[in-house]
């Protein structure tokens, strides 16, 4: 008996790397269980669950270890990539020609209200509380950006909530849910050029090559847009010729993994690429579903992966020197999301008399995108980087905790008073 558990205890510390990614993957699954559980029983999102999962992961892990290592090695990358494509690729599905054409011009002006809001509500109240102008500039542009996955997670659990009766209150919810997923689908294409002009602003008035940062953004958005139409046209063609099932999924996920690693590759915005190519494929494919459902069946285990992952990048060392900023930035961008959509639903009353003012508030969730962002301006502005970066993951951690909550809100009550 001694001998068997010297054994053990000799394999046990020899555990390899490969081993303890597998069992932190499991655990994660397995907690994603529970974490369902409970909220079935209670009215907290599953994504805000599994948020407090990855904060409290971070906890131990630098708290009580003391120690900072990336969660995952070097899976997490591709893990939230994978997630963000997934999630984007279906966003694109949505936006079918019949639905542009009936919701198009709501969707695109709504979105731009929303954008300029954020925009100048966040430059400007960081401005006037003194931050700098790299600071106040780069936060604003990552002020635009909104997180796909937990928008979309939260309008799924609020359509599994809600009554099957088609009656008009029905009916405005879903218009509700089809504008803010309407709206998270292009939300980012409009964060990726502002972000990406904001840098060329802000490199202009520092003197480094701008031309350089325009020209990155360019190729950024037309690239993908490109990317895309390149694996779009193929897989509407495919998705007709195979069969329901294994070799449909298959196909599927081929389609998100080269996405994924194209736009990896070739430096292109991943999520524009996939919103594209689910634009492709829902218009132009006659079985189109069938791609769709499918990644529909196999989404769910990568967004615990990215949602865990969002809350464990809090990085409790800069956290202290970030708590003002942060504060700061939490409420002007939920000022800024709810006056541009205020305002753009006013704009907009003639063309849709059913919306409610609030719908601003349905976009407040922020997570990949905007830590992307984030990292991007820490590599040009290092000086500044530490606090964007600690600035961003913290408040995109209150987001994703409160965010959805909004969202289910909005859709569930989108004939009530504005008065929030």
């Amino acid at each position: 008996m001694q001998t068997l558990w010297t054994h053990i205890s000799e394999q046990s510390e020899t555990v390899t790397t490969s081993a303890w990614t597998l069992l932190v993957l499991g655990v994660l699954l397995s907690l994603s269980i529970v974490v369902d559980t409970i909220s079935r029983r209670t009215a907290l999102p599953r994504i805000s669950l599994l948020v407090l999962v990855g904060v409290g992961y971070a906890l131990i892990q630098q708290g009580l270890l003391g120690h900072d290592a990336e969660p995952l090695n070097g899976l997490r990358e591709p893990l939230i990539n994978l997630a963000l494509v997934m999630v984007a690729f279906l966003l694109g599905g949505e936006l079918t020609w019949s639905r542009l054409k009936s919701t198009g011009p709501l969707i695109i002006a709504l979105s731009v209200a929303v954008v300029i809001g954020s925009l100048v509500t966040v430059f400007a109240g960081l401005w006037l509380l003194g931050y700098s102008l790299v600071v106040a500039v780069s936060l604003a542009a990552i002020s635009v950006a909104t997180d796909p996955a937990a928008v979309s997670e939260a309008v799924a659990e609020s359509d599994e909530k809600s009554d099957s009766k088609s009656d008009a209150k029905s009916d405005e919810k879903s218009l509700v849910a089809r504008v803010i997923l309407g709206i998270v689908a292009i939300d980012d294409a409009w964060g990726i050029i502002v972000f990406g002009l904001c840098m060329a602003l802000l490199s202009w008035i520092g003197a480094t090559s701008g031309e350089a940062s325009l020209v990155h953004t360019v190729w950024e958005l037309g690239g993908a847009v490109l990317l895309g139409l390149a694996l779009g046209f193929p897989a509407a063609w495919l998705t007709g010729q195979l069969k329901p099932g294994r070799p449909t999924q298959a196909e599927a996920l081929a389609l998100m993994l080269l996405m994924a690693g194209f736009s990896s590759y070739l430096n292109v915005s991943a999520l524009l690429t996939a919103m594209v190519a689910g634009f492709v494929i829902v218009n132009v494919s006659s079985h189109h579903t069938r791609s769709f459902n499918e990644i529909e069946q196999i989404e769910w285990p990568f967004l615990v992966f990215f949602f865990v992952l969002a809350g464990a990048s809090l990085k409790l060392a800069h956290l202290s020197t970030a708590l003002g900023l942060v504060g700061a930035y939490i409420v002007l961008r939920s000022i800024g999301r709810y006056l541009g959509g205020y305002l753009g639903v006013l704009a907009m009353r003639r063309r849709e008399p059913r919306l409610k003012t609030n719908i601003g508030l349905g976009l407040l969730p922020q997570a990949g995108v905007a830590m992307g962002m984030a990292l991007l301006a820490a590599e040009r502005f290092p000086e500044q980087g530490q606090l964007i970066v600690a600035t961003v993951v913290t408040s995109t951690i209150i987001f994703e905790l409160f965010g959805p909550l909004l969202v289910k809100r909005v859709i569930a009550n989108p004939g009530k008073s504005d008065a929030y």
